[in-house]
């Protein structure tokens, strides 16, 4: 059986539209809307937005006598310096480049012995720039040697150490493994100046052997004195240091010439 809810009736009042109506002539004004915009002044018509007047010249005039914020490229109220007291990128960098060409100019020089104070303070920089060049040669003789090269010149630098370490006793002195990897990519220099020279000579003869020789000996003897001079107990293996590099160069000029 449903049971009925009273359910309370309901009215709708229809709702009558308001619409502006102009006052009827004697009956006042209508009072003034919520909202009304400012309207320009006559004295303003020349300039139909005054809000977004602005002088030119008044403008121009404050902007020029402010202070300037950035004085300097690093600072603000004139606290930064200038360009001109920035040190130069390859000083930034850690490169030396005057101390570079002084290396080179010792290890090149065929008369006077290379200066083992200059090679103390040993880089990476000097020895990457004459393996690239070697590389380089070698690609222009057609030999693709870049990994070759760095690998082998790794290996070598490990061995050298490795061979002074125990001939040493562990009385290495100065010299480290950083410093011994300096001092075998400088000693490259003649490799290099090999590697260029053997593009102009005949593949296959006695003349790229005698010629291959010559640098080898003269690879061997400037680092066999650097690396002695630099540590503390070097003269009395003086000889099997200068085996140990003899054999690591040998293998440079071996792969120059084939």
């Amino acid at each position: 059986m449903a049971k009925e809810f009273p359910v309370p009736p309901v009215v709708f009042t229809p709702s009558t539209p308001t619409h502006r109506r102009h006052p009827a002539p004697g009956m006042g004004a209508s009072p003034p809307p919520a909202f009304a915009p400012p309207r320009p002044s006559t004295s303003s018509a020349a300039n139909p937005l005054p809000f977004m007047s602005f002088d030119v010249s008044a403008a121009a005039a404050s902007s020029s006598s402010a202070p300037p914020l950035f004085a300097g490229p690093m600072g603000v109220g004139g606290t930064g310096a200038s360009f001109e007291d920035e040190p130069p990128l390859l000083e930034e960098l850690g490169i030396n480049t005057r101390q570079i060409w002084r290396k080179t100019i010792s290890i090149l020089h065929p008369l006077r012995t290379a200066d083992p104070s200059l090679h103390a303070d040993a880089d990476l920089s000097g020895p990457f720039l004459f393996l690239l060049s070697f590389g380089l040669f070698q690609l222009l003789a057609g030999k693709f040697h870049f990994g070759i090269v760095l690998g082998w010149v790794t290996i070598a630098s490990l061995f050298l150490y490795l061979v002074f370490s125990m001939l040493s006793g562990g009385r290495r002195g100065d010299l480290d493994l950083y410093r011994c990897v300096s001092l075998v990519g400088y000693c490259m220099l003649p490799m290099v100046t090999f590697s260029a020279v053997s593009l102009f000579l005949p593949r296959g003869g006695g003349i790229i052997f005698g010629v291959g020789m010559v640098f080898v000996i003269w690879s061997t003897r400037v680092c066999t004195r650097l690396l002695v001079e630099l540590a503390s107990s070097g003269d009395e293996h003086r000889g099997l240091i200068a085996y140990a590099c003899w054999l690591v160069y040998m293998l440079f000029s071996l792969l120059v010439i084939f």
